[in-house]
């Protein structure tokens, strides 16, 4: 078990992707919007949203916090391309949210509704990722490098004013 706060974001680097991990950190709901309908996710504090990032370089790593921002501080939705959809191709991030997230990487990203179900690089195929309680579990992943880093606490430089 790996501990981990709602202000903190863990990243599992692999050789060429990275996904990153954060606790819910509360009751809420995340709506999944699909071509279909729009899905409720009503969600507790120990479950997680998992960003898989297809690539391991600073903006990859950056991307992936700033999506996981979007959707659990700013609620943006998580959405789902309809199957063939051409973005797919050029989707760069993909995340899901729920307790046991599974990664897999035979299934086309962003078009999977089901959200155990996670679209990873080959590296990460078939491993898990579990949220308990103060913490994260990683299945599969024994090999990857880990690492902890603020999510909600940063600080951005303020301009000087002249």
């Amino acid at each position: 078990m790996i501990p981990l706060s709602s202000s903190e974001m863990l990243l599992v680097h692999g050789n060429s992707g990275t996904l990153a991990v954060v606790k819910v950190g509360a009751q809420r709901q995340f709506f999944v919007d699909t071509p279909e309908r729009e899905i409720v996710l009503a969600m507790g504090p120990e479950e997680l949203l998992v960003a898989s990032g297809f690539g391991t370089d600073d903006r990859i790593t950056n991307g992936l916090r700033c999506v996981l921002y979007l959707i659990r501080e700013v609620n943006s939705p998580l959405i789902v391309l309809p199957k063939n959809h051409p973005a797919s191709a050029r989707l760069r991030i993909v995340v899901s949210a729920g307790k046991r997230i599974v990664l897999s990487c035979n299934i086309t990203p962003g078009t999977h509704p089901e959200q155990h179900l996670l679209c990873s690089m080959y590296e990460f195929d078939g491993a898990e990722i579990r949220g308990v309680e103060r913490g994260v579990e990683l299945k599969g992943l024994g090999w990857a490098k880990c690492e902890k880093r603020g999510f909600t606490n940063f600080s951005l430089q303020k301009e000087k004013k002249v």
